[in-house]
């Protein structure tokens, strides 16, 4: 199987197959009314960042330090096959991250 370039396409426009005819892209609408119904809409995704990714993103380099010994041993280690994934230590994050998010989502009565 082989897969062509994605470089020549535009992202949020319709492709035309064998079975649907000719895409519809606002260059090539025959009506106004056409052309807007293949332009972009606005996103209606609302996104929470946790207090990590908003530290991050802020620059504040208070809570989250980048340790460049650390991320050395690290590398090391898995180079070497010693690095072992502590997998309780994962979960308890994810539940820690996931709680978090919970608490920003529900409403304050």
């Amino acid at each position: 199987m082989t897969i062509g370039s994605t470089s020549n396409k535009t992202p949020g426009l319709p492709v035309a197959s064998a079975a649907t005819g000719p895409a519809v892209t606002p260059a090539n609408a025959r009506s106004s009314s056409e052309a807007a119904a293949v332009a972009p809409t606005e996103a209606s995704a609302q996104v929470a960042l946790s207090s990590a990714a908003t530290s991050l993103l802020s620059g504040s380099t208070s809570s989250v330090e980048f340790d460049s010994a650390k991320v050395e041993r690290i590398s090391q280690a898995i180079d070497k096959g010693d690095f072992k994934v502590d997998a309780g230590a994962i979960a308890d994050k994810l539940i820690a991250n996931a709680a978090e998010l919970l608490k920003k989502s529900t409403p304050e009565s």
